[in-house]
C-alpha cells in the first residue's frame, strides 16, 4: 500500500502544493484557536492576562451570601479561590448563619467571626447573582468585575469598595447628625419610607462606642468589597461579635439594619467616614481599565450607568431593554480591547 508521500513524490508540483495546503491547514488552525481563546476569554478569569500578577491566588477567599434557589455556579470560573457560600434562608445548609437578619451582613461577619484566626490574605465579599444593577459593569456582570479584580492593589490598600462609580452613595450619603431630627416618615421604621440614614446615629453609637459620630458618611454602595486579613485583624474579633449581636437585636427592619452596616464596612476596616475614591483612578487601580474618559469626579459612563430599573430584564445580557437580541459577548471583547490596561 502505498503512502500519501510516495503517490506525490511522482508529481513534483502535486507534492509543492500539497505541503502548501498543509501550511495552510496549520497556519488556520493557529488562527482559529486565537479567535476561539479572545472570543471566550472574558468567561474564563484564570487565563485572562491583563489581570494584575498575584503570587498565590490560592490564598483568597470569596464570601457569597445567598438564599436558597440562588444559581451561584457562574463562580465555578474562579477555580484558585477558596469559596465560602453562605444560605442565609436555610438553616441546614453546610454554611448559614444564626439568623437571616441584617441581609449580607450577617453572612460576612459570620464569616470573620468563625475564621478570625486563620484568615487568608485576601477576602473578597460578594452577592450570590450574577447580574444585577449593583455590579459595576456596563453589563452588571459580577464576573466581569471579580475577575478583573486586581489583587495586588487590595493588598496594597487593605481594603477597597468593588464599585468605583459614586453613583449611589458619594459624596455624602448619610448625616448622622442631622437626619436623626428628621420627621416621619423618614424616621418612622414601620414606614416602607423610613430611611437608614433617620436611625443612622444611635446605631453608629452602639456599634463603634468610643468614636465620635461623624457628620458626614459618603461610600459608594452596594456592600460588596474586598479585604485583607491584616485589615480585618486590626479590630479585635470582638468588635465583630459586637456587630454581629447589633443585627440579631436591632428592632429595625433588615433593609434598614443591612443599610447601615453597607455605609459602615469602609469605616470598620480603617477607612475615614468619607471614602470617595476618584473614579477614573479607581477603575484604573482597581480594575486595570486605565483608558477611559470620565464626565465627572465620580462618573465614567462608559463603565456605569444606574439602570432604569432595578430588576433587569429576562434574558440580560443577551437581550437588552428594548427586548432587542445582541451578542453580549462579542461587545464585552470590544469594551475590554478598548479601555483595559490604557494610559491612566
Amino acid at each position: 500500500m502505498q503512502t500519501w508521500s510516495q503517490v506525490l513524490g511522482k508529481h513534483p508540483r502535486r507534492l509543492k502544493n500539497f505541503w502548501l495546503l498543509v501550511i495552510g491547514l496549520c497556519a488556520g488552525s493557529a488562527i482559529t484557536k486565537i479567535l476561539h481563546d479572545q472570543w471566550t476569554a472574558w468567561d474564563a478569569p484564570d487565563t485572562v492576562q491583563h489581570t494584575a500578577p498575584y503570587s498565590d491566588r490560592q490564598d483568597l477567599a470569596l464570601v457569597v451570601a445567598s438564599q436558597s434557589g440562588d444559581n451561584t455556579t457562574w463562580l465555578d470560573s474562579f477555580q484558585n479561590w477558596s469559596k465560602h457560600i453562605y444560605v442565609t434562608d436555610d438553616p441546614t445548609a453546610n454554611l448559614t448563619v444564626p439568623a437571616n437578619r441584617g441581609r449580607e451582613g450577617m453572612a460576612y461577619l459570620t464569616y470573620i467571626i468563625d475564621n478570625y484566626e486563620q484568615l487568608p490574605r485576601t477576602i473578597v465579599f460578594s452577592h450570590s447573582n450574577r447580574y444585577q444593577w449593583h455590579n459595576d459593569d456596563p453589563f452588571y456582570d459580577g464576573q466581569a468585575v471579580l475577575r478583573r479584580l486586581n489583587i495586588s492593589h487590595v493588598i496594597g490598600q487593605g481594603y477597597v469598595n468593588l464599585r468605583c462609580a459614586w453613583t449611589l452613595g458619594c459624596p455624602a450619603e448619610i448625616h448622622p447628625v442631622s437626619d436623626a431630627t428628621a420627621p416621619p416618615p423618614a424616621s418612622d421604621p414601620g414606614s416602607n419610607d423610613a430611611r437608614a440614614g433617620s436611625f443612622y446615629k444611635q446605631a453608629f453609637q452602639e456599634l463603634f462606642p468610643d468614636v465620635d459620630v461623624p457628620d458626614v458618611i459618603g461610600s459608594a454602595c452596594c456592600a460588596q468589597f474586598a479585604a485583607t486579613a491584616e485589615a480585618i485583624r486590626a479590630r479585635p474579633k470582638t468588635d465583630y461579635q459586637r456587630f454581629r449581636e447589633w443585627l440579631l437585636t436591632t428592632s429595625l427592619r433588615d433593609d434598614l439594619s443591612g443599610r447601615i452596616l453597607e455605609y459602615s464596612w469602609h469605616m470598620i476596616f480603617g477607612k475615614e467616614p468619607v471614602f470617595c475614591p476618584d473614579a477614573r483612578s479607581c477603575y484604573c487601580k482597581l480594575f486595570n481599565l486605565c483608558g477611559l474618559q470620565c464626565e465627572e469626579r465620580g462618573l465614567c459612563r462608559a463603565a456605569y450607568t444606574l439602570p432604569t430599573y432595578s430588576t433587569l430584564p429576562a434574558g440580560w445580557p443577551d437581550v437588552d431593554w428594548d427586548d432587542n437580541r445582541r451578542n453580549a459577548t462579542a461587545m464585552m471583547i470590544e469594551y475590554e480591547s478598548k479601555y483595559m490596561n490604557g494610559a491612566e
